[in-house]
């Protein structure tokens, strides 16, 4: 099923009021003084990180110009924010081989945003024989590889063999998928699938795989009220070739999308009148729902173009 004009007056609905509310939130992003030293990362950069991702590609993609240009304000507020990149020189020369700052970098460096002092500490980093070392967690291995493509390095090992070891590559038993397994395979298309910019690089095996079975997991993490999963489960499902599109599903996440734009991580967004509290419980999933609604929008458009060509095709064969 395609989505019709309704659908997508929803799914540009989710993504306004989404964004709406990420850029009032604009401050809760900002980054520490001591991001580069007692901060932990998954507080600070992590969440500054995840924003540039996804308001990058949405502020490319997106067919509206007003929630483009929302988007890329906030993708030039999380690039300001590294000094303009002169925070991964500082992250780098104090953790040569972590991979959170070569991920995060990643993102700017493939919007063209380059900083020629990290440039030259990774050419010669990302050679070290501890970098090579083998990670347990191969969707993990799966990003540090995407960003190597994206600044230019040699990736330091194949994509296709550490694709073949994650879950979506062994096409794990799809009715054992917990949580935890859960965001692994939504990583794993998002990294195979550059976040959904490249739906063909999904082979018909696992494009299949995920045709049939994400119905039924996108059930039980809605039931489940875990609103971020259900987010990312149709982010996933616009990744496939000829997306199909869930109305019912979209409809579910609609409705639990707050007044402001803001969309809860799980159940009700917390009564506590604490904004931080309120920004750590609602930041994902409502940066989700915008990257989701993004990538079914254009998903829609996509199927509606070669639609028209299909059209275009058969009328002319006709006269």
């Amino acid at each position: 099923m395609t989505a019709g004009h309704s659908d997508l007056g929803l799914l540009d609905h989710l993504a306004r009021g989404s964004l709406g509310w990420l850029d009032r939130e604009r401050e809760s992003f900002r980054l520490p003084p001591d991001v580069t030293t007692s901060a932990d990362p998954n507080l600070t950069l992590k969440p500054l990180g995840e924003l540039a991702e996804l308001t990058q590609l949405i502020g490319v993609l997106h067919p509206l110009d007003e929630i483009r240009l929302t988007a890329r304000g906030l993708f030039a507020f999380a690039w300001n924010e590294t000094g303009d990149g002169e925070l991964f020189a500082d992250l780098i020369r104090a953790e040569p081989f972590a991979t959170y700052p070569v991920e995060l970098y990643g993102v700017f460096a493939r919007a063209g945003l380059r900083h020629a002092e990290v440039d030259g500490l990774l050419r010669t980093t990302t050679r070290l024989c501890g970098w090579r070392v083998a990670r347990e967690d191969h969707t993990r291995t799966l990003g540090v590889l995407n960003a190597e493509r994206r600044i230019g390095l040699r990736q330091h090992a194949d994509f296709s063999a550490v694709l073949a070891l994650t879950g979506l590559g062994r096409l794990a038993e799809p009715w054992a998928l917990d949580r935890k397994a859960a965001y692994g395979v939504t990583h794993d298309v998002f990294h195979l699938t550059d976040w959904g910019r490249n739906r063909q690089r999904l082979s018909p095996e696992l494009a299949g795989y995920l045709r049939l079975w994400l119905p039924a997991w996108l059930e039980n993490w809605l039931d489940e009220q875990l609103w971020d999963l259900a987010g990312e489960l149709l982010a996933v499902t616009a990744c496939l070739p000829k997306a199909p599109y869930d109305p019912a599903a979209w409809q579910r996440l609609a409705d639990v999308q707050a007044a402001d734009g803001s969309v809860p991580q799980r159940g009700a967004a917390p009564a506590s009148g604490d904004p931080g509290a309120l920004f750590t419980a609602c930041y994902h999933s409502t940066l989700v729902t915008a990257f989701a609604a993004a990538l079914a929008r254009i998903a829609s458009d996509d199927a509606r173009s070669a639609g028209g060509r299909a059209g275009s095709c058969e009328s002319e064969s006709a006269l």
